[in-house]
């Protein structure tokens, strides 16, 4: 009889053990949310003036060139925009069926892969101006960056860092959104979607280069 009262005794600790961790694991679904997104906070709606103020990136680049990417936007408004974000694709329709932002779709039948990149996108870009962390986060959508909030009257500048990859002239277009949500749209004082584009020819001539002193590989400045 004993040893089935020390059986009997694990059997009731076991059970309260049991029924101790069911509990603790209920108020943690509890506290977050059990997986419910509906407590999430909502995205802000209506419309929300923001403006391109500069935009940069050279027209004329040789294959395997790095070249900076630079987009002002001011926040115009009286309402900070939501996450301000920057999409990119190539103009035409392999840019639109392509998933990368910078590249274009080559339905080949021997590719397993068809998209083609124009341009190669630096790790850890963009940025935005004065910071050396990331300045955009990822979405849905890899065309798409998320900037974060922008508050009225400010004025923010993102870089993009790329590698040219592919001889080619091609055109570049942009266009600024002011929420992942589709609640928050942004537009320009005169009421159109805030955008642009850029016409880059990547060519292939390599530059002239020369060893220096130190053992560093530089481009050879024209005139000299």
């Amino acid at each position: 009889m004993r040893g089935t009262g020390r059986h009997s005794r694990r059997t009731r600790l076991r059970a309260t053990a049991i029924g101790f961790a069911a509990l603790a694991v209920a108020a943690l679904l509890g506290a977050c949310g059990g997986g419910d997104s509906s407590n999430a906070p909502e995205e802000p709606s209506g419309k929300f003036k923001v403006k391109v103020t500069g935009a940069e990136f050279p027209a004329v680049q040789r294959l395997g060139q790095t070249a900076l990417l630079y987009l002002d936007v001011r926040n115009t408004g009286d309402r900070t925009v939501p996450n301000l974000l920057v999409s990119f694709t190539i103009k035409g329709q392999r840019g639109e069926d392509s998933s990368l932002p910078f590249g274009v779709s080559d339905p080949q039948p021997e590719l397993a892969q068809p998209d083609r990149p124009i341009w190669v996108l630096a790790a850890t870009y963009p940025h935005l101006d004065g910071s050396t962390d990331p300045g955009g986060s990822s979405t849905s959508s890899p065309k798409t960056f998320a900037l974060g909030p922008l508050k009225p009257g400010e004025t923010t500048t993102a870089i993009w860092k790329l590698s040219a990859v592919r001889a080619g002239k091609y055109t570049l277009l942009y266009d600024v959104g002011a929420g992942l949500g589709g609640s928050a749209k942004a537009e320009t004082d005169n009421g159109v979607s805030p955008g642009g584009s850029f016409t880059a020819e990547v060519t292939e001539r390599l530059p002239e280069t020369e060893v220096t002193d130190d053992g560093e590989i530089v481009e050879v400045k024209k005139g000299k």
